[in-house]
């Protein structure tokens, strides 16, 4: 039996694979390619489920060889049923061996997967503020090929392409080429770029790209600088453990500051205009949690009250904030927080169920966990939370899936 076993058509909006330390390297073009250091998975969590990380990082290339047998032999698929939600990371099955991902798809029993890369949405933000154009759009390619060459493995696997909008000149054209290439979805930075708001009008022709081809642009966690000021973790005290039992993650003071981006800047392409000049656009907000997004609707609901008076860009908006945001982006909460009163508090159109697959931070019950806090919603709302606001989301890529 799958691990969903509700009976219902459940969309993950948020898994991951798993990328080897030459995968960048290994789909960049020439020109940029001994340009990319290679991953070294320094704090070793990733390998924790896989052997001794230490040993393991002596020789990386010799450790993914072993590890890959590994995942062949019978003696590992003989329990991966049992063992689908427990095994993480470069453990799990699927996690970075393609061809075994539709079989991880059929025991965890989701219909569609939106897949994101784990350890490069920084690296992609941070290449993108050094000015170096060639770099910036080679990483980026070299990032869609690896994405749209995994998820050919099965139909059900939605990849998310980066499109840098460094330079406006350049990101229609890179966004074209990634929706060429196979994109379900435009990732880009859930932060500024280095020069100009994320809601120039310069960008325009990404967003009618986007909407003209029925793909969303999504937001993800790491696309960012540091979420707060480093001064915060020099406290006198000792450095708590993260999600791994490791040191490079994200604790409970880095999660108060996960909301900031994004909140910024969908505030400023709602009041610049950005959702009015594209109605069709939609836009996810994934693994950045939506505990906070009631109250952030509020506020932006009382600066509109506050500057629509003096703000001409304010009173020519033809819908109330809030209301852009019901219309057209959607959150996936984390599986600690309240769902059923997200909902309760932004509308039933908001929230998206999501696993974080393969990586520990998901859990091993996130649909447990999520229905518990549903409590007694009809089933009309779930059926919005596990479908059809994903499907609202994703366009046209779930005519892919229907084909």
């Amino acid at each position: 039996m799958p691990y969903n076993s509700t009976g219902r058509v459940v969309h993950d909006a948020d898994a991951h694979i798993m990328e080897t330390p030459t995968w960048l390297r290994d789909h960049a073009d020439p020109d940029v390619r001994d340009r990319i250091t290679p991953l070294r998975y320094p704090g070793g969590n990733e390998l924790r489920q896989t052997g001794d990380p230490a040993e393991q990082q002596r020789d990386l290339i010799a450790a993914f060889d072993r590890l890959t047998e590994r995942h062949g032999s019978e003696e590992y698929q003989a329990v991966e049923a049992e063992e689908i939600m427990s095994r993480k990371n470069f453990a799990a099955t699927g996690g970075f061996i393609a061809d075994d991902r539709p079989r991880a798809l059929d025991l965890l029993g989701f219909s569609s997967q939106l897949v994101f890369n784990t350890f490069h949405n920084r690296r992609l933000r941070d290449w993108e503020h050094v000015g170096d154009s060639q770099l910036v759009e080679g990483v980026a390619r070299a990032h869609n090929r690896g994405m749209v060459e995994f998820c050919s493995a099965d139909t059900r696997l939605l990849p998310t392409c980066y499109v840098p909008l460094a330079d406006l000149d350049r990101a229609p054209a890179l966004a074209g080429e990634a929706i060429a290439m196979g994109a379900a979805a435009l990732l880009v930075a859930s932060g500024c770029p280095p020069d100009h708001s994320p809601s120039h009008t310069g960008l325009d022709p990404v967003w009618a790209q986007a909407q003209e081809a029925g793909l969303p642009v999504v937001f993800h966690v790491g696309g960012t600088g540091d979420l707060i000021d480093p001064a915060y973790f020099r406290n006198g005290l000792p450095i708590p453990p993260d999600f791994h039992g490791g040191e490079e993650n994200f604790r409970s003071v880095d999660y108060m500051g996960i909301p900031g981006p994004p909140a910024q800047t969908l505030a400023t392409m709602i009041f610049d205009g950005v959702l009015e000049r594209f109605p069709d656009l939609r836009i996810g907000v994934i693994e950045q949690g939506a505990i906070w997004v009631p109250s952030w609707m509020r506020q932006m609901e009382a600066a509109f009250e506050a500057f629509a008076r003096h703000e001409e860009r304010l009173r020519a908006l033809s819908l109330r904030p809030s209301e852009y945001v019901r219309r057209q982006v959607r959150f996936t909460p984390y599986p600690t927080e309240d769902v059923g009163w997200i909902i309760e508090q932004a509308g039933p159109e908001v929230c998206l169920f999501s696993s974080d697959y393969p990586h520990v931070e998901g859990g091993r019950r996130p649909i447990e966990r999520f229905e518990a806090s549903l409590g007694d919603a009809p089933d009309d709302l779930r059926e919005r939370f596990y479908r059809t606001n994903f499907e609202d989301l994703m366009g046209s890529a779930m005519a892919v899936l229907a084909a």
